[in-house]
């Protein structure tokens, strides 16, 4: 069944390659298309496009649909387009003429548009969950690490004294920023582009502000044809957040990939999480690691492809868009899965206690000693200079005795005011607004 079908038989190759991906990646669309239908036949009813009755009827039969999606028994015909066609076709098929209404004062085009969103924003929304809870994980051993000092690196040369402590609580403020990133493109998202129909309204008096209201959006995307354009700019913008946190957890396993191997041996894992080699009975791989950098590097691809679709596509509908589903959603996936597996594998950490014993790390606490002497009197310049002449000589011995008590340094993490920084950009989600609007909406 097709919604634009006008009694021309179109050729199986043309139809196969215009469906594409669409009845699968639509079975993820289907909950978000009933929750828009919903909506969309209350305000028909509102205008008087639905009597009563009509709309009671279409609301309990979309309501046995949203059973059957959460029971996972939903399908898209092979004859079917796509997750709209399929749910019009089983109500006109259960309800005969009511069934047909359903779509009026809209179009296929603000249909997807309105799914989309309603997916982005739950999907956000979960992301956003998992994202905290990898940073309280990270506070956690950063507080349980505080007492162990690595070795600070710039131009991967050992260069000051850091501490797990500081390195775990950064991954965690770095995440601070890309929840914040996340939030602007949750804003961007939750706005109702539903009643653009086509891209141009129609000659329906539609109540857009209700639907808005039905949906818990935050707000309205109020001309018809910017509603309409914010199709791939909307996905485009949730893929830069997901590429921001894919950068925090990328550097973040790079890290942990260097500091796994015998040439650091900062921290290691347990066997049942490594995996070794067919030829060497001696290796402990950090596979899990270099797989998340992998899929991290390749999720900061995103933005690039994304943006690519949309390139030079005048405004109005234009089919490219179809090709914005096959990205998003696959990425969307692809960090929820690298969320979960990175909390759940850092939780199982093993931290060496004794990694400064080494005396090659020796030269890292140069700046102590010349921050010492400055304390004593001494300009920073010539302390500087006759450090750097003990060094030269071999005769430099460190002081280990560190005294950073500023707000963020070893000897004072801030711990809780990243978590509560965490806590402020989480909390400004507003989670709480759309859940409760849908919740109402299915009970109407």
């Amino acid at each position: 069944m097709k919604l634009w079908d006008k009694g021309i038989d179109i050729s199986g190759d043309i139809e196969a390659f215009t469906v594409g991906q669409d009845r699968q990646l639509d079975l993820r669309l289907a909950k978000q298309d009933v929750w828009g239908s919903l909506a969309h036949i209350t305000m028909l009813e509102s205008i008087g496009l639905l009597k009563e009755q009509e709309r009671a009827t279409l609301h309990e039969a979309l309501l046995d649909i949203l059973n059957t999606i959460s029971q996972g028994q939903f399908k898209i015909d092979d004859q079917t387009e796509d997750v709209h066609s399929q749910i019009e076709f089983m109500l006109t098929e259960k309800l005969g003429e009511v069934g047909k209404k359903i779509h009026s004062g809209r179009s296929r085009n603000d249909q997807v548009l309105v799914d989309i969103k309603l997916f982005l924003r739950d999907q956000i929304k979960e992301l956003t969950y998992a994202i905290q809870d990898l940073c309280s994980a990270l506070l956690e051993l950063s507080e349980a690490h505080r007492e162990v000092i690595i070795p600070g690196y710039t131009h991967m040369q050992a260069a000051m004294p850091s501490s797990f402590g500081l390195w775990f609580g950064a991954f965690a403020e770095t995440l601070a920023d890309d929840l914040l990133m996340l939030r602007a493109s949750y804003q961007m998202v939750n706005q109702n582009p539903l009643g653009s129909a086509a891209g141009y309204g129609n000659s329906f008096p539609l109540d857009r502000q209700l639907t808005t209201k039905l949906l818990g959006f935050e707000d309205l995307h109020t001309n018809v044809v910017a509603a309409q354009m914010s199709r791939g700019k909307s996905e485009a913008s949730v893929s830069f957040s997901l590429a921001s946190v894919a950068a925090t957890l990328g550097r973040m396993a790079m890290d942990i990939c260097l500091y796994n191997s015998q040439n650091y041996g900062f921290l290691s894992f347990p066997g049942h999480i490594t995996t070794g080699s067919s030829i060497m009975p001696h290796k402990k791989n950090p596979d899990v690691f270099e797989l998340i950098r992998g899929r991290c590097n390749l999720i900061q691809q995103l933005p690039a492809q994304l943006m690519a679709i949309t390139l030079n596509l005048p405004s109005g509908y234009h089919r490219d868009l179809q090709l914005t589903k096959e990205l998003i959603i696959p990425g969307i996936d692809q960090l929820r899965d690298i969320l979960k597996i990175t909390t759940s594998t850092l939780t199982q950490v093993e931290v060496n206690g004794k990694i400064m014993d080494d005396p090659k790390y020796d030269l890292i606490y140069s700046v102590e000693n010349v921050n010492l002497q400055v304390l004593q009197g001494i300009p920073f310049r010539d302390a500087y200079q006759q450090v750097a002449a003990e060094i030269d000589k071999g005769i430099f011995k460190p002081k280990k005795d560190l005294q950073h008590t500023h707000l963020g340094s070893i000897g004072n993490l801030g711990t809780e005011v990243i978590r509560k920084k965490i806590t402020k950009v989480v909390d400004g989600f507003d989670f709480e607004i759309a859940d409760k609007a849908i919740k109402d909406l299915e009970a109407r």
